[in-house]
Order: structure tokens, then sequence, then C-alpha cells
């Protein structure tokens, strides 16, 4: 005869401990947003900004250092995010513009960054998103700039060249494409999807549903809005958007590169203070002569900085002169970088150091 369990692993036992545990928690929550209120306040009077996004990031990863589990990394820091979120909320009010609509990866890199409890408002276009920034609508804008696998996203960088706002931040994502639907994948007949996710599946799609029509829309988003009503149609998208539009994953990490991360810059707000781990990017227009562009890379070889990014992009109105866009490791108040960016302007038409700001880690 199997023994009774002890009666303080009873489940009427257990579950009085949990609910202790949740009123300590509670309580400590709540602590942590009237000191949170109360830092913010005293950092502000000190000259300091009320709002510090890299403060904010700072604390999370001090947080998440002390971590020994059993939670993994990916549930505590959106436990962590949220609280922070919720108590910068307290402090004020952010409003954060991005490339919509909702469940679009903009937004999930929006949430990954400042949080659910902010006041994210999705834009139509990447030139919306810099207009609400430039006329302050926005506090913050969010809008991709590159991903691993497709290039630089064209529209930014135009955007960039016209109204080139700061860069405050990055924040890098991992890419995981799902094909949503509601139908077996043998029974799907019409893909819908943003041109760029499925270019990042085209061998997937090729081999897994050849019967199937290849549609192109405005966001995966919407591509999914659709799969939910029309039969026999599936959408690549994110998990997020196929659990909004109650549509199965009939198959999961679809893209053909498993390391496939987009960048998404944030314009605008405080510029974050240097944090040792950082990079600086800009943005310069050449003299139209040979060697020119020699001589403007010759600079960051000289002063040993690494280039982790270069695009050439057509200058507007021009026929053959091009803007470059450059990121580089380093900080511009470092003074190797001051002196580099100091003998740069001598060999450049026009420089515009879009910003300085920590090099982030890919998410998940």
């Amino acid at each position: 005869m199997s023994k009774k369990p002890a009666a303080s692993s009873s489940p009427a036992a257990v579950r009085k401990e949990l609910d202790r545990l949740d009123r300590e928690l509670v309580k400590l929550l709540s602590d942590r947003a009237r000191t949170a209120v109360k830092y913010a306040q005293s950092r502000q009077a000190s000259g300091g900004p009320l709002i510090d996004l890299s403060d904010e990031t700072d604390q999370l990863d001090a947080a998440l250092a002390l971590s020994k589990g059993p939670l993994d990394e990916r549930a505590l820091r959106g436990v962590l995010r949220e609280v922070i979120s919720g108590c910068r909320s307290l402090v004020r009010p952010v409003h954060i513009a991005y490339l919509g609509p909702k469940y679009s990866y903009s937004h999930l890199a929006a949430i990954e960054r400042f949080g659910d409890s902010t006041d994210l408002t999705p834009a139509a276009t990447i030139k919306a998103v810099f207009e609400a920034v430039h006329y302050g609508q926005a506090e913050y804008g969010l809008v991709p700039i590159e991903n691993s696998t497709d290039g630089r996203v064209v529209d930014t960088l135009d955007m960039f060249a016209k109204l080139p706002l700061t860069i405050t931040g990055e924040v890098q994502l991992r890419i995981h494409h799902h094909l949503l639907g509601k139908c077996a994948r043998s029974e799907v007949t019409e893909v819908y999807s943003k041109p760029q996710a499925l270019s990042q599946c085209r061998d997937w799609l090729a081999k897994n549903v050849p019967q199937a029509k290849l549609i192109e829309m405005t966001s995966t988003a919407v591509a999914a809005q659709i799969a939910a009503d029309k039969p026999g149609a599936a959408a690549v998208a994110s998990r997020e958007a196929g659990a909004h539009y109650g549509l199965a994953s009939i198959d999961a990490d679809i893209e053909d590169n498993k390391h496939n991360v987009t960048r998404f810059a944030i314009i605008g707000g405080q510029p974050p203070k240097r944090s040792g781990r950082d990079k600086t990017a800009l943005m310069i227009e050449i003299p139209h002569k040979p060697g020119a562009l020699a001589d403007a890379m010759a600079v960051f070889k000289r002063a040993r900085l690494n280039l982790s990014w270069i695009e050439s992009f057509p200058m507007s109105g021009s026929k053959n002169e091009y803007l470059f866009f450059i990121e580089f490791e380093g900080h511009q108040t470092d003074g190797r970088v001051k002196s580099a960016l100091t003998s740069l302007a001598k060999k450049t038409a026009k420089m515009h150091i879009l910003g300085s700001f920590p090099r982030p880690q890919p998410l998940d």
C-alpha cells in the first residue's frame, strides 16, 4: 500500500504557501514602484533625466544576473520588463510610435524594449514614425533598419537622409516565422505575408507548400488577419500574430536562415550615457572625386576603430552621388573617437552624427 503524502506537502498546504508568496510578491512590487518613482524624482532634482531608458536596461540586466533559476531568462526578462514598464508609467506616461500594425515584428520589438504598460502607438509608415517624433507627437520611435537576411531597410535610410533624428538605442530581435492558418499544410492554396518575410522563407515555402500562390501584403499582421478569414489561406507571421487572430501554427521556425535577426533603431528621447560597450552611428556625404571614400575609411583604420556596418544610399536629386551610413564600435565622447570624427569631418562634404548607444544582444 502506498504511503499518504505528508500533510506539509498536501495540495492545500502548497496552495497556502503559494498564496503567502503572492502576498509578499505584491507587497514587494508595490514597494518597488514607490521607490522607482522616488528615484526618478531624485535623479531629476540632481540634474538628470526623469526617464532614463539606459538606466532601466542596467537595472534589468543586473536583476537577470542574480537569477539562479528555475525560471529561464526569457520568462524572467518578460516579468521584469513589465515591472519596469509599469513603474515608468507611474513616473510619467511615455508615448512611443512604431511601424504598425499590432503584432507586427516592429510591435514585438517595441514591447521588448518599452514593455506593454507603455503607450505604444502604431504608425502606417516609417515616414509617419519619424514625423511623430520630429513634431513631438511621440517621445520615441522604433523603426527597422537592417535584417541579417535581406539587408538594409531602404525606407528607414531614406528618412534619416531627409530627417536625421538622433538614434538613442537599438533592439535586435531574432525573427522566427510561423506558417499560420486554419487548415492542414496540404490544403494551403495561398500564402500571404510581407515581401521581406516571404523572401526570408523562400526555400522552405518552395519545398513544403509548392502548390501555394505567394501574395505580398503590407505587413505580416495584416497577412494573419486575412488567413483568419479566408479558407485555404495561410500567413507567414509571428506566433503572437497567430494567437491574436486565432490561427494555428501549421509549422514553426520556417525561416531559411536560423540566425535571422532584424535590427530596430530607437529614435528620439534622451541620449544614453556612455556604457563602455557602445557603438556610434553617423551619416556622411563625401566629395565626388577619386579616392574620397578611401580617404574617409582610412581615418577609421588609423584610429583603430572597428567598423560594424556601412551602407551606401543614393542622394535624392543627384545622379551618381551617395550618402554613406556607418556604424563603428566606440562612443562619440571617447578621446580616440572624438579625434577620428574631427579628422573625418575634414574628409567629407557633410557629416551628421546620428548617435552613440549601447550594443545590444539579440533577443528571442
